[in-house]
């Protein structure tokens, strides 16, 4: 008997994104609103996507079974 098929779960997957290396990509946090007060160089460094932590790894691998 096979085992059934794990859905993506589709919350994770609108947020990481798998490298050629097997990582994962994320964006960062505290960038949507209350812009004001952080400074340029803050915000320029907010833009750009980070790799997603060892420690949560394995967590994201599982809610992205195809990715």
């Amino acid at each position: 008997m096979a085992t059934k098929k794990r859905k993506t779960h589709r919350g994770a997957a609108k947020r990481f994104r798998k490298t050629a290396s097997g990582k994962f990509k994320r964006g960062h946090a505290m960038k949507r609103h209350i812009l004001t007060k952080k400074n340029a160089s803050r915000l320029r460094d907010l833009k750009k996507a980070t790799l997603v932590s060892q420690a949560d790894t394995a967590s994201v691998r599982r809610m992205l079974p195809y990715a």
